[in-house]
């Protein structure tokens, strides 16, 4: 389904600062793949996502969707292939939009938009019954800008709004990094449902190591560009967060590789 080759990203190329934040990156992603992605910090793990969607141009490699080669399609345009929900809260929807009229712009995403009302009285009744499953109230705040909701609020928001298209791949870039833990939990469990429901190749990627390991049926871990860990099955739900750590431990002794919340 997803297939980067060779891929390779370099900032300040030619300066004293320059950095391969990706160096070869090989990764293939089967069709309905829940994959978690750690590593310390600037292993490359938001760069991939930014790659894979378009924001950054690789130096060198290929990126391919479906078989599809997207290695140098814009951002703008990779709203027909996928959907990425950020770590902030405020990214992601409009705040200054309500409710009804953010679930519109993204149920529109990637299509050719003309001069015809948007948020019609059909589309306010299925956004209403939609919005239900979050058990948010949501459903009776359609007129609601979405400023006015709190962050857990939004990213549920958020990740609701990614299923109105079915996007092909879904990007999950921290998006309970922000979020209280009794919060995280919820959006997590929602995650989950989400993509079990609909079968959605996911890339999530987490500090978080006990999140990695509890969630997705493949767990990747980055270093230096490259993959360094590529569990998924059984082995990927006997390891533990101590086994991970000693494992790689020498590689990664010099870094932070987690947050210290990891319960």
């Amino acid at each position: 389904m997803l297939h980067l080759k060779k891929v390779s990203k370099v900032f300040n190329l030619g300066t004293q600062d320059e950095k391969w934040a990706l160096n070869g990156l090989e990764l293939a992603v089967k069709s309905g793949e829940f994959v978690t992605i750690i590593g310390s910090n600037g292993a490359g793990k938001s760069t991939m996502l930014n790659i894979i969607a378009g924001t950054y141009q690789a130096e060198k490699g290929k990126v391919f969707i479906d078989g599809q080669d997207v290695t140098k399609t814009h951002e703008y345009a990779m709203g027909a292939y996928l959907a990425r929900v950020f770590q902030d809260p405020t990214l992601g929807t409009a705040a200054s939009m309500t409710i009804a009229e953010n679930m519109c712009l993204a149920e529109l995403r990637g299509q050719k938009r003309g001069l015809k009302w948007g948020v019609t009285k059909a589309r306010r009744k299925r956004y209403a019954e939609i919005l239900k499953v979050l058990e948010l109230g949501l459903e009776d705040r359609l007129n609601d800008k979405v400023g006015l909701l709190s962050g857990g609020q939004r990213q549920s928001l958020a990740l609701l709004m990614t299923t109105l298209t079915m996007p092909r791949l879904l990007l999950l870039d921290e998006h309970t990094a922000a979020l209280d833990p009794k919060t995280a939990a919820k959006v997590m469990e929602l995650t989950n449902r989400m993509v079990e429901e609909n079968r959605l190749t996911t890339l999530m990627v987490t500090h978080n190591m006990n999140q990695a390991l509890s969630h997705g049926d493949r767990m990747i871990m980055l270093h230096q560009g490259r993959v360094q860990l590529d569990v998924k099955g059984s082995e990927k739900q006997e390891l533990t967060v101590p086994e991970v750590v000693s494992k790689f431990g020498k590689s990664l002794k010099d870094e932070t590789l987690f947050t210290a919340e990891t319960n």
